[in-house]
């Protein structure tokens, strides 16, 4: 979700903001301009760089690209702020960074659907985690699905013993029965499935799709957006052309996320399965139409009623829309 599935970046030996790649040889091009770029080991948080990395958009388009992994996207828009990252990846648990003025949204991705309220055998309900143990990784999707299903239940945190868990943490708490549930995703469940097959799903994103969406989204540090507008020009054309890529050929795009991410292909495919890919023209329909503003603006309405938000915020202030379908 924030940057969600982190896991799959750490199974794959991979640190917070750790080198991943600069290209195909990972060679400097003379005359470019260098980006840092940042990235979750996941098919949502990964595809679009590893397609660049494969047809050498970067390269095409004047950009010198050294990729960075990381495991949240809160972490990477930290690292931008520090000025350590100019450009990166965020799941939907994160909007409400971008909503609050930390970074600015330059590319919708995908409509996640891998997120889920899961318990251990023998919970059959939300109401049921009722005073019990729930792990949750903070600012991301899974802790977004699990305020979503406490609100639909008549529940509040206060009536769980919320424990906040990075990925890793949550997936060894989870398998030893050291939590009662946990607010995750795909394909990180998956890793738990092997120790408890049995587990039980209370939740998915689709149980919430009339009153949220789950986007996930390609993001630009604002220092990078008033100081190289060249530049994120030059970034959004990798990104639309990688977008479509994407959508015309899917087997390629799994195999370009399983070379940087060196994960089987099987897993990256199924990864990919669980999330909704869409087309530039698609998304510049959206963007004209309205339609991502007003998942924006519901998204915004549940940060503001999680305590994210203090208030409604214009999504025109943090999605630049415009740019992005300006960037032909």
């Amino acid at each position: 979700m924030t940057s969600r599935r982190a896991l799959l970046g750490l199974l794959a030996g991979s640190a917070v903001a750790t080198l991943a790649g600069c290209g195909k040889d990972d060679q400097s091009t003379a005359g470019s301009a260098k980006i840092t770029f940042g990235y979750i080991g996941d098919y949502n948080g990964s595809s679009l760089p590893a397609i660049a990395n494969k047809l050498k958009l970067w390269e095409k388009h004047g950009l010198d690209a050294t990729l960075k992994v990381f495991t949240t996207g809160p972490v990477q828009i930290q690292a931008m702020q520090t000025g350590d990252l100019d450009f990166g990846y965020i799941g939907p648990g994160a909007f409400w960074l971008p909503a609050s003025g930390q970074a600015k949204i330059i590319a919708i991705n995908t409509l996640g659907g891998a997120d889920r309220v899961i318990a251990q055998p023998g919970i059959t309900s939300i109401e049921q985690l009722r005073g019990k143990k729930v792990g949750v990784p903070e600012g991301t999707s899974g802790d977004m699905i699990l305020t979503l299903a406490l609100q639909a239940a008549g529940m509040t945190n206060k009536d769980i013993q919320r424990t906040p868990m990075d990925a890793a943490t949550l997936t060894s708490a989870f398998a030893s029965k050291q939590i009662d549930g946990a607010g995750f995703w795909y394909p990180a469940i998956s890793a738990i499935k092997k120790t408890v097959p049995n587990l039980v799903e209370l939740a998915d994103d689709d149980t919430f799709k009339d009153k949220v969406q789950f986007p996930n989204a390609y993001i630009a540090g604002n220092k990078a957006v008033t100081d190289k507008p060249d530049v994120l020009k030059k970034v959004i054309q990798v990104l639309r052309e990688a977008t479509d890529y994407r959508v015309q050929h899917p087997d390629e795009a799994v195999a370009a996320v399983s070379e940087l991410t060196k994960q089987p292909a099987d897993a990256v495919k199924a990864d990919a399965s669980l999330n909704k890919a869409m087309s530039t023209q698609e998304l510049d329909q959206q963007t004209a139409d309205g339609t991502i503003a007003k998942w924006l603006t519901g998204m915004g309405d549940f940060f503001v009623g999680a305590g994210k938000l203090k208030e409604k915020v214009d999504p025109k202030t943090y999605y630049l829309g415009d740019q992005w379908t300006a960037a032909k």
